[in-house]
């Protein structure tokens, strides 16, 4: 019993009535103890056990494709280097495009997102002091959703330990051996002692600087990469958001942005050095900027005490391909976007819900085509999120060494930008998401 409790009793697909008991029975202990256990997916673990699928990573992308696989009766193990409170607490992300936040919903996760998620119908845009908005819902029918990426992760985190299915925190994963098998195997460390997940299938889900990339045979990836000469300097502020949609600011002192993340925080954003040092940012010296670059014409930005600040380099990147074998890449494991389009979660989301329809179709026909074409269908995907991301971050931010020609031709295409209403739609498209293609 305490095997099938801690999950460490796995059998290929043959173990659903043990997943099933487990699952009723932490149910039933976590109602009649209100609360009082904290459960330990290591409490008896062996050297190596068997999964369905091995999952690196409690990110985005590595808890939605746990809950999907969940949900189609898939088992499958989550492996997080870090503690829950980590990743719970850590400040990321928070635009949901609409495709995303129905997910959530649809997938049994989206109660709370229901509730507190900011809908959004428009996003505006500060042009030299020029305010336009593009209607969102008017130009494609889809709105986007403020929603904290850590408050996903609280959602998923919650779900997936109510469900009874096993995620261990603080077990950091240290290799994927047997690459070219039906038998993936992770190895990884947790509470000082080594462990072993035997697999059908791995996804590496465990952002930019995990392992997975890295466990991919020499010579298998092909990088493409480009770093910008800017970064964001970013602050959370005890303040109410000004607007009640985000504005994008580009200014002659360069790009501003204007979030929020709850109904009394904002989220803010400067363009700076991207080697600059954040001591150099006294408070003072950010409100003026964000007041210089956002500024319009009746407008006013509130200002409340910065309870985080901090300097992120912006780059995109991809590795392709996204697969060897039963080993495949998800999320920023595989590539990274520069944040001016808010895609990074949305990108993730949609890896992996190719990845788990492709699973299912496995599971339960034993098609293969779906899996080999996984990486390829993917890329696509990836590749119109980096094209829209890039083109919005040349656009809205000015490079240094821009010359007079290259400041006018950008601010010329913002002019057209914002009153062409083909390319208003174009740019609404994309940023409310494009189609995932799953078949």
């Amino acid at each position: 019993l305490a095997r099938i409790l801690d999950g460490t009793v796995f059998d290929g697909g043959r173990s659903t009535l043990l997943m099933q008991a487990r699952s009723r029975i932490m149910q039933a202990r976590s109602r009649s103890r209100a609360g009082r256990f904290q459960f330990s997916c290591l409490v008896s673990m062996s050297t190596t056990q068997h999964t369905q699928v091995g999952i690196i990573g409690a990110g985005p992308a590595g808890l939605v494709l746990a809950r999907l696989l969940h949900l189609q009766g898939i088992e499958s193990v989550v492996l997080e280097r870090h503690t829950r409170a980590y990743i719970e607490d850590r400040v990321r992300a928070g635009v949901l495009e609409q495709g995303t936040g129905d997910l959530l919903v649809d997938s049994g996760v989206g109660e709370r997102f229901k509730r507190e998620a900011m809908i959004h119908e428009g996003v505006q845009f500060c042009i030299r002091g020029q305010k336009h908005r593009i209607a969102l819902k008017e130009l494609t029918g889809r709105t986007i959703a403020v929603y904290a990426q850590h408050e996903v992760i609280k959602d998923l985190v919650d779900a997936r330990l109510a469900s009874g299915a096993p995620i261990h925190f603080e077990a950091e994963a240290v290799a994927v051996d047997d690459v070219d098998t039906d038998r993936p195997t992770i190895r990884f460390q947790s509470e000082g002692q080594a462990h072993a997940v035997r697999c059908d299938f791995v996804a590496g889900c465990d952002g930019f600087h995990g392992i997975a990339r890295e466990a991919f045979p020499e010579g298998v990836l092909r990088v493409f990469e480009k770093t910008y000469p800017f970064g964001w300097l970013g602050i959370l502020a005890e303040a109410p958001p000004s607007n009640d949609e985000l504005i994008y600011a580009s200014h002659e002192s360069g790009f501003a942005l204007l979030s929020m993340r709850a109904p009394d925080v904002s989220r803010l954003y400067i363009q700076v050095d991207p080697d600059d040092d954040i001591a150099n940012w006294q408070d003072d010296r950010i409100w003026e900027q964000l007041h210089l670059r956002l500024a319009s014409q009746g407008w006013a930005l509130a200002e409340g005490p910065v309870i985080q600040k901090g300097i992120t380099p912006m780059r995109s990147f991809v590795s392709e391909p996204m697969q060897y074998g039963r080993f495949f890449l998800a999320g920023d494991a595989s590539h990274i976007v520069p944040p001016t389009g808010a895609k990074g979660l949305n990108l993730a989301v949609a890896d992996v819900r190719v990845l788990a329809r492709a699973l299912s179709a496995f599971y339960r026909s034993n098609r293969t085509d779906l899996l080999d074409g996984y990486s390829a269908k993917c890329l696509r995907h990836v590749w119109q999120v980096q094209r829209f991301s890039s083109w919005m971050t040349e656009m809205l931010h000015s490079a240094p060494g821009e010359t007079a020609f290259d400041r006018r031709r950008r601010f010329a295409e913002l002019d057209y930008v914002m009153n062409s209403r083909a390319a208003a739609t174009s740019l609404a498209e994309n940023y409310t998401g494009l189609p995932v293609v799953l078949d």
